[in-house]
């Protein structure tokens, strides 16, 4: 078995969003890395989860160390990550994998898509690594902190280094504005004192973190400066910062989170002091799509295991996966796992654009990050408990994946701010950019290409987004209470409406070259239930769906979005 081989809206992503010199040495990526994930290291994620991290505080002679012992396994997983695919790396480095230059950001997404459906925990110090050098690099002096960026981006296990963001404080988490950390100048650096609550990675090797320095506003979060606190010292002495303890966590058990007190710190400052939280907030952003990726391959998993379960197992002289009522649990589980990476991958096509100096992409990503962030990892806790579910009494059972994703998924919804946290950054958006114009606008620009094949979903689509752009109107016109109370729903129908919008691209462009039909079954069915709607013509043909075989051209229409739908679910 291999991850990437038995997954097609993997397969359809990669056509449709990447050159043919990059989908080569792509494809030879994720096809090593999709069997060691089905194989290695899913037997290593599974034993790394049930040996947890120890924190050693002190040595047998009584002087403090704050030393995480990692159980084998998880020291395995870390190499390959950092390592062996350089997962962190990807971003910022050329001749990984075949690139000579740095490759698209969509590469590092997808080989992390691969990852995660092995080991969800690990791919948080891997995403803070990656955003700490991407942050440092953009706000940071490139003669300090050079060096720096160069050992975070590092394959070599010798000299590469691990980074980690402490935020969250015991009296501020959302509201950054109540930070309490002290920064004092100590000759062209800077000493730290405070208590930092929930920073996973702990004993990362670059911390970033938000510190308030002296004779900024105290009532605002441009009193907060964004610093890099090293845990060692240029002289070789660990920097003046302890671990309190390890927290007990739900899920993400094999990677270590804990509380963490500054006591004189050692740190650098990193770009304008008040413009820290701004600064942090890039940090925040790459982190939240993060979560949405592997928030998608924690779905993406979930359905696989559950399939291929309802496949060996025989009820009444039947498989499950033949019996009518399992294949309509099936089917929405399994478009809700091809919708989430579609958003994924085309969020990710349109970082590398804004990246590259592109306004347009800039401002359009701005809203697709909170919006993957808001739907898809609330969607993966809806997802991964139906799926074990569907393998019965066994699927709670610590010994198979279902029990180890159902925890992981619900963090997801809570890392770097939680669900209503992130509906207000769409609703902020919203009023700053006008952003539920400019994401309707950009769709319509999408669906306006699609030939007579898509013609229906595009219909209703076209309306769909016209609705949603007078709801958005509506939502801003009115008093800020209301607008509030509804801006978790209205994020979720934008984020639906985009995801069925890129779905009906892809079929598109696979009807286009050549491939077939079945990523249209795929996008009319997905529609068709948003619209209350499970097309039987879906059901009968689960097969092509979940394994990627084709289907008629007749038999992709007839899944199609009924033109009496309701459009306007909002209105």
């Amino acid at each position: 078995m291999n991850f990437a081989h038995t997954d097609p809206a993997l397969r359809a992503v990669v056509d449709r969003w990447t050159t043919a010199s990059d989908r080569d040495k792509l494809n030879t990526l994720l096809d090593r890395l999709g069997a060691d994930a089905d194989g290695r290291l899913d037997a290593l994620a599974a034993t790394a989860d049930k040996n947890p991290p120890v924190l050693q505080q002190f040595d047998r002679d009584g002087e403090r160390i704050d030393r995480i012992a990692y159980h084998p396994s998880y020291r395995e997983l870390c190499r390959a990550a950092y390592s062996e695919y350089g997962l962190s790396a990807l971003s910022h480095r050329g001749g990984l994998h075949g690139w000579d230059a740095v490759p698209p950001h969509l590469v590092k997404y997808l080989a992390s898509y691969v990852f995660v459906q092995a080991e969800f925990g690990l791919a948080c110090p891997v995403s803070m690594t990656d955003a700490a050098a991407r942050t440092l690099r953009m706000f940071g002096d490139p003669d300090v902190f050079g060096p720096w960026i160069d050992a975070l981006t590092s394959t070599d296990p010798e000299g590469a280094m691990t980074g980690a963001m402490f935020m969250t404080e015991p009296q501020a988490g959302t509201d950054i504005a109540r930070t309490e950390t002290r920064a004092e100048r100590d000759g062209d650096a800077w000493r730290l004192t405070g208590k930092k609550w929930f920073a996973s990675n702990p004993d990362a090797d670059v911390i970033v973190t938000l510190a308030r320095f002296p004779g900024g506003d105290d009532q605002s979060t441009r009193g907060v400066g964004m610093f890099m606190v090293p845990k060692v010292l240029a002289n070789g002495e660990r920097n003046s910062f302890t671990i309190d303890r390890l927290k007990d966590k739900l899920g993400t058990r094999s990677m270590p989170s804990g509380e963490v007190s500054l006591t004189g710190a050692y740190a650098l400052q990193v770009g304008e002091l008040d413009r820290g939280f701004r600064q942090m907030a890039e940090m925040v952003n790459t982190s939240r799509l993060s979560n949405a990726m592997r928030s998608s391959a924690l779905m993406r998993r979930a359905v696989r295991d559950a399939v291929d379960h309802t496949r060996e197992r025989v009820v009444f002289g039947k498989a499950l996966f033949d019996q009518p009522l399992m294949r309509a649990t099936l089917l929405p589980l399994a478009l809700d796992a091809e919708a989430a990476l579609a958003l994924v991958a085309y969020s990710a096509q349109c970082l590398q654009a804004a990246d590259g100096g592109d306004d347009s992409a800039r401002a359009l990503i701005r809203v697709l990050t909170p919006l993957a962030k808001h739907y898809i990892c609330k969607r993966a806790r809806v997802v991964t408990g139906e799926a074990m579910e569907v393998r019965g009494g066994n699927g709670y059972i610590e010994e198979w994946a279902h029990a180890r994703l159902v925890r992981d998924a619900h963090l997801g919804s809570i890392w770097e701010g939680s669900s209503n946290v992130i509906a207000l950054d769409v609703l902020r958006c919203m009023r700053k950019l006008g952003a539920h114009r400019r994401l309707a606008e950009t769709m319509r620009g999408i669906l306006a290409g699609w030939g007579p094949d898509c013609g229906a979903g595009a219909d209703v689509l076209r309306r769909r987004w016209d609705d949603l752009v007078v709801e958005g109107d509506l939502l801003l016109a009115g008093d800020d209470d209301s607008a509030q109370a509804g801006c978790a729903r209205y994020a979720n129908e934008l984020a639906r409406a985009a995801m069925a919008t890129l779905l009906y691209d892809l079929a598109d462009f696979a009807i286009t070259s050549g491939s077939g039909y079945r990523s249209l079954l795929v996008a009319n069915a997905y529609l068709s239930g948003d619209t209350g709607h499970l097309p039987g013509a879906a059901l009968h043909h689960l097969a092509a769906v979940v394994d990627g075989t084709d289907v008629t051209a007749d038999a992709a229409q007839a899944a199609a979005p009924r033109s009496d739908s309701a459009t306007g679910v909002l209105l």
